[in-house]
């Protein structure tokens, strides 16, 4: 069986989901994998049989997207060729995690693809979403990568084909602590803003990993490092709590291992409001507005949240399979 992967390339999620996902594929059939976007800072051991630019959201340093950035390195003439360029007729199964090349080249051509993603949870009305209806965010969601198919994931299992997080196997084997400090990865805030707020709570370490800083330093109780797989696991072991953006994969793996979790979404990006909503409904502290009273809530959260364990057992195989022997031939 000829397998495509398609993953986005932009954040970490997509690709740490698809670091376990990946070898499981391989038991299966003859595996191919193909990226696009280039925001991610965790890159797979496998080889790539394809690369290339689609689209990416690129990251500001006010807590959200940075629009003219990302509109100046869209290419659309670029999408369209290395859309066409994908040889889907080799494929028996083309599985996608929110990879928009692949989706609508599958799209055009009328060849079936399996959303096995995130957002494919949202094709559910049952997820949960904000009070305030926003329609064209709704629409980006639901056609930004088509599908035939779709398998979601999410804090908590909404609807049928929803299923709960996968976490990674370098996660689930780790044994977590608390030695005090907390661990910090807001990758659309400067770290130069988190630190006046930072040096207020003055006996609690920080632990910061930005997507902004290629050099590690320390300043006064804030230790700020660049993104490093090993190093932030070995933070997130040790951690009293995790500070994090409104992504999916980071909140879950610290929920998971029963650590604190004090969410602040991006302002302007509608998944993460979304995801930001369903982590409050099981009591996860959120925060809006990262001026208005964000140290009031921070130092709250410090000194008298409470941590949340969720029950994320491993299904991923089990997915797959289920997946791959719907396609046999």
């Amino acid at each position: 069986m000829k397998i495509l992967y398609a993953i986005q390339g932009t954040g970490n999620g997509h690709v740490s989901r698809a670091k376990e996902i990946i070898p499981i594929l391989q038991q299966h059939g003859e595996l191919d994998i193909l990226v696009s976007g280039t925001q991610a800072d965790i890159e797979l051991p496998q080889k790539l049989a394809y690369k290339f630019h689609g689209f990416s959201y690129i990251f500001g340093k006010n807590g959200g997207i940075n629009y003219w950035k990302t509109f100046k390195q869209m290419d659309l003439i670029r999408f369209w060729k290395d859309m066409r360029s994908i040889p889907l007729e080799k494929y028996d199964l083309i599985i996608n995690d929110f990879e928009p090349l692949t989706a609508w080249a599958c799209k055009m051509r009328k060849k079936e693809s399996v959303a096995l993603s995130h957002q494919a949870s949202f094709v559910s009305t049952k997820t949960p979403r904000p009070r305030k209806k926003r329609f064209l965010a709704e629409q980006i969601l639901k056609y930004y990568a088509p599908a035939t198919h779709h398998i979601g994931f999410h804090f908590k299992s909404y609807d049928e084909f929803i299923h709960t997080p996968v976490i990674r196997n370098e996660i689930r084997e780790l044994n977590p602590t608390n030695k005090g400090h907390y661990t910090v990865y807001l990758p659309a805030v400067d770290d130069k803003f988190l630190l006046k707020y930072f040096h207020q709570i003055k006996d609690v370490q920080w632990e910061v990993f930005s997507k902004h800083q290629r050099t590690p330093y320390k300043y006064g109780n804030v230790w700020v490092r660049p993104i490093e797989n090993e190093t932030y696991n070995k933070s997130l072991e040790g951690c009293a709590g995790l500070l994090t953006g409104g992504g999916f994969e980071g909140p879950a793996e610290a929920l998971y291992l029963g650590k604190k979790v004090l969410l602040v979404p991006m302002w302007d990006q509608f998944e993460q409001i979304c995801n930001a909503e369903a982590a409050n409904r099981l009591g996860v502290t959120v925060v809006e507005d990262l001026k208005k009273d964000f140290f009031e809530k921070l130092k709250n959260w410090v000194y008298h949240g409470e941590a949340i364990q969720l029950n994320f057992p491993d299904e991923t195989s089990t997915i797959v399979s289920d997946i791959v022997s719907k396609f046999k031939k």
